[in-house]
């Protein structure tokens, strides 16, 4: 799985599968992208369907996307989907 920490404090805190990082690229972001979002998001909500969070950001390479995550802890969280959306 890959895991984002919120607040990380070395290089081992970002933790990989082949399958999450191929699931990113498949959309169009890498892993650089979605921890970029995460840390310089512009707009973050809860779904009010599912109750699952999200960021919205735009990527080193001005790309706007939205980056769906689960909560795992208070410093972890685990990237369910992200792709490139129009801005409102």
């Amino acid at each position: 799985m890959l895991y984002l920490t919120l607040n990380r404090r070395s290089s081992d805190a970002v933790r990989y599968l082949e399958w999450n990082v191929e699931h990113a690229e498949e959309h169009g972001s890498t892993v650089e992208d979605l921890e970029y979002v995460l840390a310089n998001s512009i707009r973050k909500s809860t779904s009010r369907s599912t109750g699952i969070p999200y960021v919205f950001g735009y990527a080193p390479d001005d790309v706007y996307i939205i980056m769906v995550y689960e909560i795992i802890d208070e410093e972890t969280v685990y990237p369910v989907t992200a792709f490139e959306v129009e801005e409102d």
